[in-house]
């Protein structure tokens, strides 16, 4: 049992998933974790993506360059990654936290943040209770942490033993004592940060203690907001939870033929946008973003592209022009298409003038559709005559294709 503090701060819960990529990725090869092993690089990088604690043991990190790691671990086994795989299997962790009444914020795959205070009630008024809902709810063997604030609660979970949440009361002295050993190398759990551990390391500065008490003249003076933004949550102090809005997953799949080529891959795309503007549940709604994704047959894993259209769409003419130059992205051939909603836009109201529309509106409609046919036909899609000498003897001196200025 955990008692609770005596005030009331927040109960900021992480769930930390070591390995989930890796362990996504692999499958039912359970063997593969056990083993040196690590996702192989994404198509046109040569960095490794998720290691094993075996693969560790020889030194290799996520990030290495694949011929690095090889050589310090020649039976170095590469997973294929799968990048949908992962998406689906956290969205499906999500939707389950969601279901016992949590709201969410996920940070990265296989860690997510929520406020347990609002679940005391519903779990029988303990926080155990709630943290034994939540683990049963993400079915996998997670490391837990709870905190005032999300980077305390990330730090109690990377230092938690499995089975074994690990709770920190909201003093502030409590909070800053706690934080002061940890490794500067946690601060990578913030995607925007990432890159501050490896500076701050050649500076001598190795633990969010020695971070939190340097001046900060100087933080902001070397480092600039990042660098202050970290030195705020060295010392406890982070913003409050951003909780995502709750959806529905809709998507539609397509088989593919063998060898199937670009004409091929271009109408199975328009056939999957046509089938998803048709589905019951978008209830009129326009598309904001879309996950086109697909399974490769001669690497084997997926391959996954989030768009985010420049507006809100449903006119399916205009999806295509913004999706069909992503296929030409697709490293290997693929025996199954998806695309999947990411992000619902409003209802459809873009309704025409009775009359003729203003010369700005016009304006606004001419400078979207040269945007798109830019985006599929290249930057040279769209020009416009531009007259130089019309009254010259030759033609070419005439008048001269430009850019068209939107």
């Amino acid at each position: 049992m955990f008692a609770l503090p005596s005030a009331s701060p927040p109960l900021i819960t992480c769930i930390l998933l070591l390995r989930f990529e890796l362990t996504v990725a692999a499958g039912t090869r359970t063997d593969a974790l056990g083993v040196p092993a690590a996702i192989a690089p994404e198509p046109g990088s040569q960095q490794i993506g998720a290691v094993s604690a075996a693969a560790e043991a020889f030194g290799i990190d996520p990030g290495m360059r694949l011929g690095e790691a090889l050589a310090r671990c020649q039976q170095l086994m590469l997973i294929p990654p799968d990048p949908t795989g992962v998406a689906d299997a956290f969205e499906r962790m999500l939707v389950s936290l969601e279901s016992i009444g949590a709201a969410v914020e996920p940070l990265r795959p296989g860690l997510v943040c929520f406020d347990a205070r609002g679940l005391l009630r519903l779990h029988g008024g303990t926080l155990a209770a709630v943290l034994t809902a939540a683990r049963r709810a993400v079915g996998m063997p997670a490391r837990i942490g709870v905190a005032p604030t999300r980077f305390v609660a990330l730090a109690a979970a990377a230092g938690a033993r499995p089975r074994q949440p690990l709770v920190i009361d909201g003093d502030v002295r409590q909070v800053r004592g706690f934080l002061a050993p940890r490794p500067i190398e946690l601060l990578r759990g913030d995607p925007e940060l990432a890159s501050l551990p490896e500076a701050f390391e050649r500076l001598g500065v190795v633990t969010l203690g020695e971070l939190a008490a340097l001046p900060r003249a100087a933080v902001a003076d070397r480092f600039g907001p990042l660098g202050l933004r970290a030195q705020r949550l060295a010392r406890g102090v982070d913003t409050a939870l951003r909780p995502r809005v709750a959806g529905e997953l809709v998507h539609e799949s397509l088989e593919l033929p063998e060898a199937s080529s670009g004409l091929q891959l271009e109408r199975a795309l328009g056939l999957l946008i046509d089938r998803l503007l048709a589905r019951r549940e978008r209830r009129g709604r326009t598309l904001r973003a879309v996950v086109l994704s697909a399974r490769l047959v001669e690497r084997g894993g997926t391959w996954r592209q989030q768009v985010t259209f420049r507006e809100s769409l449903s006119d399916p003419v205009r999806m295509r022009l913004a999706l069909t130059p992503r296929l030409q992205l697709l490293p290997a051939p693929a025996h199954k298409l998806r695309l999947t909603v990411e992000r619902f836009g409003p209802p459809t109201s873009d309704q025409q003038a009775l009359l003729e529309e203003p010369a700005r509106a016009r304006a606004v409609r001419l400078r979207e559709a040269i945007g798109q046919v830019r985006a599929a036909a290249g930057p040279d899609a769209a020009l416009r005559v531009l007259h130089i000498d019309p009254r010259s003897r030759f033609p070419e001196r005439r008048s001269v294709l430009a850019p068209f200025e939107r």
